[in-house]
C-alpha cells in the first residue's frame, strides 16, 4: 500500500450565499458553451489555452450600433479600428457590414489592403506614418489625418512629387472635462495650434487641401456628455476651417472610446450598471451635430469604434495546471494563460467562469499566469469552487486589444477559433511553435 501525499491543514473561508452589507455574495457562472458549442470539446481539439471568438455577437453589437446612429444621422459611416483586433476574419465580419478601415500604421494600413479594402475607404491615423507609406497611402486616395507638423511638411513634398493637390485632415485634442485629457495626439484646440496647423494647410500654397477635422477624446468613456461637448467644440472649429480658412470641408470624425462590458478595476458597481447605450453615446453626438449645423445639412460623421464591438465577443479557455496554497493561508491557482496573452487584466477585473457545475462550496482565490514573473497575476482575488489541476475555466470579455497586444514572452501564442453564425468553427490563427519563432532568426 503506497503512503499518502501529505497536505498541510489549513482554514479555507468558504462563501455559501449568505449576505452581507455589499449585497450577499455571487457565485460564478458556469458557461459550458458558446453559441451552443460545447468549450470542452473546443479545448480536445484545438488545446489550451484557447481564443473563441462569437461571431453571433459581434453581428449583434454591429446591428445595434448602427441603428443607433444610421436612424439618427443618414451620414454616418462606421469605420473598424484595426488596432482593436487586426485578425483577418474579424476585420472582415465588419468590412461585410460596410465598415471601412481605421488603421493607425503602415503595417494596419497594408493589413486593411490585403484585406480588399481600397485605399478610398481607409482611414490613416497615427502619430507615425513613414513617408513611402504615407506616400501610397494618399497616391491610393486614403483619407490622411494629420497628426503632427512634420506630417504636413510630408504631405507638402508628397503633392510635389504626384504633381497635385492633397486632401489632408488634422486630428485635434481638446478638454471636454474628462480626465485624462488626451493631448500627446494631435493639435490642441485650446492653445491655437489646431488653427496655425490649419492655416499653414490653407497657405500651403495650392498644395493641400483640408477636408475634415478628427478628435478622439478618450478611452473607455462613461458619460455620453462628453461626446456632447466634444461634438459642439469640433463643429464650431469645422466652421472657422470653412469660412474663415475656405477649406473644402467634408467631415468630421469622432473617434471611438465606447465601453464594452467590462469592469474596470477598483470599481465597486458591476460593469453592467455603469455602461451607457449606443442610443445614449449616439443621441449626444447626433443631436450636438444636428444643434450646431442647424438650418443646414451637417457635414459626413465617421467613427472608429473597436472595443464596444468586439470585446464581448471575446473568450480566452484556460487550463489550471497547479493549485498552491500562500503563506497567508489563502489559495491560489495556475492558469496556463497570463499576462502575456492578456494584457488588458492590468485595466479590468475580467469575468472568471468555470466550464461545469460544481458544488455550492466556493472559496476567494488568486490566478496566476504561468509566466515566471511575480507581475503574471489574472485576476487578484476572485470566488471560484474548489478546482483542480486539469479542470479548466473561460475568462472573458477579452475581444478586444488582447490579441493584438499579446506577447511571445516564454509561453507561445496559442490557437485562436471563430464560432460561425452557421454554428462551424473556423480556425483563424494556429497555435506557435518553436519553428515559427526560429524561423525569424537568421543563422551566423
Amino acid at each position: 500500500m503506497s503512503k499518502k501525499v501529505y497536505l498541510r491543514p489549513s482554514i479555507k473561508k468558504q462563501h455559501l450565499g449568505a449576505a452581507n452589507k455589499f449585497a450577499g455574495f455571487h457565485p460564478p457562472e458556469t458557461v459550458s458553451s458558446i453559441d451552443g458549442i460545447l468549450v470542452e470539446d473546443l479545448l480536445n481539439k484545438y488545446g489550451s489555452p484557447l481564443f473563441i471568438f462569437s461571431e453571433t455577437t459581434i453581428r449583434k453589437k454591429i446591428a445595434a450600433y448602427k441603428q443607433a446612429f444610421e436612424s439618427r444621422y443618414p451620414m454616418f459611416q462606421p469605420t473598424w479600428s484595426y488596432k482593436t483586433n487586426y485578425l483577418n476574419d474579424i476585420c472582415k465580419v465588419f468590412h461585410k457590414e460596410g465598415f471601412w478601415a481605421e488603421t493607425v500604421s503602415a503595417f494596419e494600413y497594408e493589413k486593411a489592403r490585403k484585406n480588399g479594402i481600397p485605399g478610398n475607404r481607409i482611414i490613416f491615423n497615427g502619430p507615425y506614418k513613414p513617408y513611402e507609406a504615407l506616400k501610397l497611402a494618399v497616391s491610393e486616395g486614403a483619407r490622411i489625418h494629420a497628426d503632427h507638423l512634420d506630417e504636413i511638411k510630408d504631405l507638402m513634398k508628397i503633392a510635389d512629387e504626384l504633381g497635385r493637390k492633397v486632401d489632408v485632415s488634422i486630428r485635434i485634442s481638446m478638454d471636454t472635462g474628462s480626465y485624462p485629457t488626451w493631448s500627446r495626439f494631435g493639435f490642441n484646440l485650446e492653445s491655437g495650434h489646431a488653427l496655425e496647423a490649419a492655416t499653414k494647410i490653407a497657405e500651403s500654397g495650392g498644395k493641400l487641401n483640408l477636408t475634415g477635422v478628427h478628435s478622439h477624446i478618450g478611452t473607455f468613456m462613461l458619460e455620453p456628455s462628453a461626446y456632447k461637448k466634444a461634438a459642439l467644440q469640433i463643429s464650431k472649429f469645422y466652421k472657422v476651417l470653412r469660412d474663415d480658412l475656405r477649406q473644402p470641408m467634408q467631415y468630421i470624425d469622432l473617434g471611438g472610446g465606447f465601453v464594452s462590458a467590462n469592469k474596470l478595476k477598483n470599481i465597486y458597481q458591476s460593469g453592467a450598471s455603469l455602461l451607457p447605450s449606443f442610443d445614449q453615446y449616439a443621441e449626444a453626438i447626433c443631436s450636438a451635430l444636428y444643434d450646431a449645423f442647424s438650418p443646414e445639412e451637417p457635414p459626413s460623421l465617421f467613427l472608429e469604434s473597436g472595443r464596444a464591438l468586439v470585446d464581448e465577443s471575446g473568450f480566452l479557455a484556460s487550463t489550471v495546471v497547479g493549485t498552491k496554497t500562500l503563506p497567508t493561508g489563502r489559495r491560489a491557482l495556475i492558469l496556463d494563460a497570463g499576462v502575456n496573452l492578456l494584457y488588458t487584466s492590468t485595466w479590468y477585473d475580467l469575468n472568471i467562469s468555470p466550464i461545469k457545475d460544481y458544488s455550492k462550496d466556493f472559496e476567494e482565490v488568486i490566478l496566476y499566469g504561468p509566466l515566471c514573473m511575480n507581475i503574471d497575476i489574472v485576476r487578484e482575488t476572485c470566488i471560484l469552487p474548489n478546482m483542480a489541476r486539469g479542470e479548466s475555466l473561460l475568462i472573458h470579455p477579452v475581444g478586444a486589444y488582447n490579441v493584438t497586444q499579446w506577447m511571445q514572452f516564454i509561453e507561445m501564442r496559442p490557437a485562436v477559433v471563430l464560432i460561425q453564425t452557421n454554428g462551424q468553427i473556423k480556425q483563424m490563427r494556429r497555435r506557435e511553435t518553436t519553428d515559427d519563432i526560429n524561423a525569424m532568426e537568421v543563422e551566423s
